[in-house]
């Protein structure tokens, strides 16, 4: 039975996805074009096995759903604003030095 998640929820399981470097390349792939998950695994340089974690994450987390497609099952974004928000964030965090973390990182876990 789906639900409609509160802002929060919705929110943390953005964040949750984006968490994880694999993931982002996963759907910024996505965000370009559908795919199978052997292309993604070849394209991304993953195992199939890994991948498969990564899309059930993305999948579970509501970004990502399957079609059916003969005796295949292809990717794609669960929502087209999906793209629009990776396009988003994507130049919306620009200005970061890549060799510096939050502040707080060690303490807090973040970045």
């Amino acid at each position: 039975m789906l639900t409609v998640a509160s802002d929060i929820d919705v929110l943390a399981r953005f964040g949750r996805a984006l968490a994880d470097p694999i993931r982002c390349r996963i759907l910024l792939a996505l965000h370009e074009a559908p795919a199978y998950p052997a292309d993604l695994a070849e394209v991304l340089g993953v195992s199939r096995t890994r991948l498969s974690n990564h899309l059930a994450c993305l999948r579970d987390c509501g970004l990502v759903v399957t079609v059916p497609d003969g005796r295949r099952t292809r990717y794609e974004l669960a929502d087209e604003r999906l793209g629009h928000a990776l396009d988003d964030l994507r130049t919306a965090v620009v200005a970061v030095e890549t060799d510096r973390t939050c502040v707080d990182a060690d303490a807090k876990g973040c970045c």
